[in-house]
């Protein structure tokens, strides 16, 4: 997916001070990639020193839900006006 990079891209050069993960979770919220894509591209764009190793897996996992959010999510916030 090479719409995934060149928005990357985009957000890095936009924003210099951000880390390459942030740049990343911000190019992948609400565009729903699947998790192979998130993965792929993750080792590919992210630098190694953004993240622990150990850590890998939760942060995959997190991306994969900023990148499609539950339903529940669109309507959060509507019922609490009651």
């Amino acid at each position: 997916m090479k719409s995934l990079e060149r928005n990357f891209i985009k957000i890095t050069e936009r924003n210099p001070p951000w880390s390459s993960y942030i740049c990343f979770a911000v190019a992948v919220t609400k565009r729903k990639f699947q998790r192979s894509v998130i993965s792929r591209w993750f080792y590919k764009l992210v630098e190694k020193d953004d993240y622990e190793r150990k850590d890998k897996k939760g942060l995959l996992a997190h991306l994969h839900d900023l990148s499609n959010p539950a339903e529940d999510d669109k309507n959060q916030g509507q019922n609490d006006i009651i």
